[in-house]
């Protein structure tokens, strides 16, 4: 049986023969990947690699692959929110499971490591700034995951937030990997991160709108399901599971602590937490 050819128009090549948005081939990433929000960031990471071989950019998607003792690994920027981690997903995806030459689905799989490094506000009063956060799960407060299969995950707690708040929809619930977390050490603390589809509002805050919930982070903070709870607000964590577990790849998403909601506190040394971060990343993570 002859096999599916992704049509042109589905899966979009540049006349280079780069993928459309991210504008890389197949030969510019590594099979780890650290992801950062902020385009400038990108230079934060690789300006710790011992060199540097590809530097590409296009749109908020800057990319950077190079050594680091020996190791290829690349570091790239996302822009924020998880419409724009959908278009990352796939397209990553696609320059190692799909022979871009004929838009056919390779036969043998290719996993990334994909860890994202970002920064994230706690709605616990014991998680405090300058700290760092590795999420175990992350719920997905956006209606990505409507357009694409059902996840196996347990759906537990995403059902909680359905009802606590009165939502329309569910919103879904993705594990990190095992692999991945267990290289981290006593410097992160772990938890459940709520991934919202704004800053403002979707994250309780006011500024001359109010949102419609109020009193969001005490109502949200106190469920728990299965000793865990909910730890942090960030807006592309679930994103990243969600598509990951689909298209199984290995992820995991680490967070800077820069605001502690509760105490209404801000990192006044944010720049430091996110550079320790970075560093607590490259140590553990390349060899």
């Amino acid at each position: 049986m002859e096999k599916h050819r992704i049509p042109a128009s589905e899966l979009i090549i540049n006349p280079d023969g780069s993928i459309y948005h991210l504008h890389l081939k197949p030969e510019d990433l590594a099979s780890l990947v650290f992801t950062v929000g902020d385009p400038d960031r990108v230079a934060q990471v690789s300006q710790y690699f011992d060199r540097i071989e590809i530097k590409k950019q296009k749109r908020e998607f800057v990319t950077h692959t190079g050594y680091l003792r020996g190791q290829r690994v690349t570091v790239m920027s996302t822009g924020m929110g998880t419409d724009n981690i959908e278009i990352l997903m796939t397209e990553l995806d696609a320059l190692v499971n799909v022979d871009l030459d004929n838009r056919i689905v390779k036969d043998e799989k290719t996993a990334l490591k994909i860890v994202r490094l970002g920064t994230s506000g706690s709605m616990q009063a014991d998680i405090p700034v300058g700290s760092l956060l590795a999420s175990e799960i992350g719920i997905g407060m956006d209606t990505l995951m409507q357009f694409y299969p059902s996840l196996a995950d347990d759906q537990s707690i995403a059902e909680l937030i359905r009802q606590e708040l009165g939502l329309g929809f569910l919103p879904y619930q993705a594990s990190a990997s095992s692999d991945l977390l267990g290289k981290l050490d006593k410097r992160f603390f772990r938890g459940v991160t709520l991934t919202c589809p704004g800053f403002y509002a979707p994250q309780g805050r006011e500024v001359r709108l109010k949102p419609r919930f109020e009193d969001m982070i005490s109502s949200l903070s106190s469920i728990e399901s299965k000793g865990k709870r909910l730890t942090n607000f960030e807006m592309e964590t679930a994103g990243y599971y969600a598509m990951g577990r689909l298209l199984g790849h290995e992820m995991l998403s680490l967070n800077a602590i820069v605001a502690n909601r509760p105490k209404n506190e801000f990192d006044k040394n944010a720049a430091k937490t996110v550079d320790t971060l970075i560093h607590t990343a490259l140590e553990l993570f390349v060899a």
